[in-house]
Formats: C-alpha cells, sequence, structure tokens
C-alpha cells in the first residue's frame, strides 16, 4: 500500500528538472511571437502558464503539458498583429466553454468510442513527423549549433544520471550573450514586481464571437484528436497507475481555458507531443511540471521583460534540436502498428494529411475508418 501510495507522488529529482524543459521547443516560438507580434503582456501570459502547470502537476501527478494551442496561436501570429488581444481572450473562453460542455455532458464518452487506434496512432505519428519537420527547419537557421548540440544530447543521453538538455540550454544561453550582448544588461536583472492583470472588463460580446468563429472552431478538430484523444491513449499508456479518459481531459481543458484568458493569457490544451518531449528528457510525475511553473511564476513576476528578450536571443538550432527529440518520441511510440492492410492504410492516411493539418488528418481518418468500417471502401 505505501509503495503504491509512493508511485503517485510527484518527485523533483535532476529528472524531473531536465524533462520540465523537454517541451520548450514548441513553447518559446508561440509565446515570443504572442509577445512581440501580437501585443499581450508578458506577464499575464508566463503568469497563466506558470499556474496551470503547477495545477496540472499536482492534479495529474504525472508530466501533464500545458501548451499553447497551436492552430489559434498559428493564426493569430500569422495575422501579424491583425487579431487583437481580446479576440485571443475570447477565443479561449469560448474553447474553454465548449469542452468544459462537452465533458460534463458525456458527450466525449460517445466521441471517443467512433475513433480507433489506427486513427490514434496515425495522429502521433503524423504529429510526430510535423515535429521533426519543423525542427530541421529551425536546426537549418545554424547548423553548426544545431549538429553540436545534437551530438552532445546523442552522447550524453548513454550517460543515465547525466540531463543532457541542461547542458544545451547552457550552450544557449552562451551563445545568445556572445550574439546578443545586449540581454548581458545587469538593470534588467534588477526584480521588478508585476502583476497579471484582469482582462473581463475589456472583453466585448463581440470579441468572444469573433474569437469563436476565428480561431475556437478551427481548433476543435486538431484539440480532439491531439489533445484530448491522443493524449489520453499516450498518458495511459505511459502511465497505467495513474490513468485518465477523455472525459476528464475534456473537462480539464475547459477549466484551464476559463482561467488562462482572465489572466491575459492564451487558449492552451494538453498535447501529446508536450507529454512526449517532458518524457524523453526523464519526466516521470508532475513534479517537472510544478518546477516549470514554478520557475514561469517567478519570472512573470519578477523578470517578465528580460526573459522575454532571453528567450528571443536563444538560437533557434537549439530549440530545433528539442522540438526534433520530442518529434521522435512520438513517431516512436507508434511501434507496434496493428499490420493488417486496412488499419494500416487508416493509420498512414492520417498521418499524412495530419503533418500539415492535424485537424484535417483527423477527420480524414476517421471517416476512412467509417468508409471501410460500412464496407463503403474497400482496400
Amino acid at each position: 500500500m505505501t509503495s503504491d501510495r509512493n508511485k503517485n507522488k510527484n518527485k523533483y529529482n535532476l529528472n524531473e528538472w531536465a524533462g520540465a524543459f523537454g517541451d520548450l521547443g514548441v513553447f518559446i516560438p508561440y509565446v515570443i511571437g504572442y509577445v512581440s507580434i501580437v501585443g499581450l503582456n508578458p506577464v499575464g501570459v508566463l503568469f497563466s502558464f506558470g499556474i496551470l502547470m503547477i495545477g496540472a502537476g499536482l492534479f495529474y501527478k504525472t508530466p501533464m503539458p500545458i501548451q499553447p494551442m497551436k492552430a489559434i496561436g498559428g493564426a493569430a501570429i500569422a495575422s501579424g498583429g491583425a487579431i487583437s488581444p481580446q479576440v485571443i481572450w475570447g477565443a479561449g473562453i469560448a474553447t474553454g466553454i465548449i469542452w468544459l460542455l462537452l465533458g460534463v455532458s458525456g458527450s466525449m464518452k460517445w466521441i471517443a468510442k467512433i475513433i480507433t487506434k489506427p486513427v490514434l496512432q496515425g495522429i502521433m505519428l503524423g504529429l510526430g513527423i510535423a515535429f521533426m519537420l519543423e525542427a530541421v527547419r529551425m536546426i537549418k537557421t545554424n547548423l553548426v549549433i544545431g549538429l553540436v548540440s545534437l551530438a552532445l544530447i546523442l552522447i550524453l543521453n548513454k550517460m543515465d544520471k547525466f540531463p543532457s538538455i541542461f547542458v544545451v540550454l547552457i550552450l544557449g544561453c552562451v551563445i545568445a550573450a556572445f550574439q546578443q550582448p545586449a540581454i548581458i544588461n545587469f538593470s534588467l536583472m534588477i526584480p521588478e514586481f508585476k502583476t497579471p492583470a484582469v482582462t473581463l472588463t475589456s472583453l466585448s460580446w463581440n470579441d468572444i464571437l469573433s474569437g469563436t468563429l476565428l480561431l475556437a472552431l478551427p481548433q476543435m478538430p486538431l484539440t480532439l484528436g491531439n489533445a484530448i484523444v491522443a493524449l489520453t491513449s499516450e498518458n495511459n499508456r505511459l502511465f497505467p497507475a495513474r490513468p485518465v479518459s477523455e472525459r476528464k481531459i475534456a473537462i480539464s481543458h475547459g477549466i484551464i481555458n476559463l482561467i488562462s484568458p482572465i489572466l491575459g493569457g492564451v487558449p492552451v490544451c494538453h498535447g501529446a507531443g508536450g507529454l512526449a518531449g517532458h518524457t524523453r528528457f526523464g519526466a516521470k510525475t508532475g513534479g517537472a511540471m510544478v518546477i516549470l511553473g514554478g520557475i514561469l511564476v517567478i519570472l512573470s513576476l519578477f523578470f517578465s521583460t528580460s526573459i522575454i528578450l532571453l528567450l528571443e536571443a536563444l538560437p533557434k538550432s537549439i530549440l530545433g534540436v528539442l522540438l526534433f527529440f520530442a518529434g521522435l518520441e512520438l513517431t516512436l511510440s507508434t511501434r507496434g502498428a496493428s499490420q493488417e492492410r486496412e488499419n494500416y492504410i487508416i493509420m498512414l492516411v492520417t498521418a499524412a494529411i495530419g503533418i500539415s493539418n492535424m485537424g484535417a488528418g483527423f477527420v480524414a481518418g476517421v471517416l476512412l475508418q467509417q468508409l471501410i468500417q460500412r464496407r463503403i471502401v474497400k482496400v
């Protein structure tokens, strides 16, 4: 009994510290884009991420990730500032209400039943390949630094007691300091206390409606496939002693997306890729999320300006290496996939379309699966 209780406790050892930073390849580019291009206040963005990470780590006791929603973030950043912070917050609130209703009503149980294992594996494979392709593009920005970082991780990973990610991040900070000496500014290291502003008073119904139509609804298939169904499957595979259900994760998405916008944060999700990134670099409990969340809360309250400057200065090639290993972890999770022709084709079609659009890949996979089951299509 005591042994089982200990298994479900969070740990805060060196592996958890290393795993805490395993998803930075996804996290940092979106945070920089939201702050630098969209114009969100870094205090609210970092604080909301930090609080939600701490909550997820303490509640789930697994490395349950808190990531920016990719379709919403991509559209907002690509707009070049045309989409206002208020519309993004409106999208977050709409997202929270939608997933909370789907979870509480029990609809997720029915939705989960129509999604088979080949579709799930296709999502994981497609997302993994998409991560690795994006990683290669980031590594190419400085091929030498990228290859050196890649080699360091491969070599140091053979030394089980030595988390490679720390060496790579330190290398990134040193390179950033040499390339942009302006970040070594002692005035930026002086703590300046700031608190996030509550955003509800600046929101209108039009902001929520625009956020729903422009951002929240297009994000839904991606969230359902990657951040709810695939995340649930991957969590239960990695942590069978700490299982979750699609309904529980849907409700969780509702709660976190009602909290984040109020604090000035962005729409967030529990992405399967984030779980892969954290576990790939050593995380085994929710301690990793508590560690990263605690760091972000402190940085947001006292060093929000200086940390954004540092994140902007980190070489993209190093972030690309971290993203590459997260993608590799996702693709490897599909080992042991069914060799039956029909299942194999469903997985490959889902993955192939999902590489460029995960939501479309998910829909295509489910449709193909239904057509095959009803014998409308033969493969």
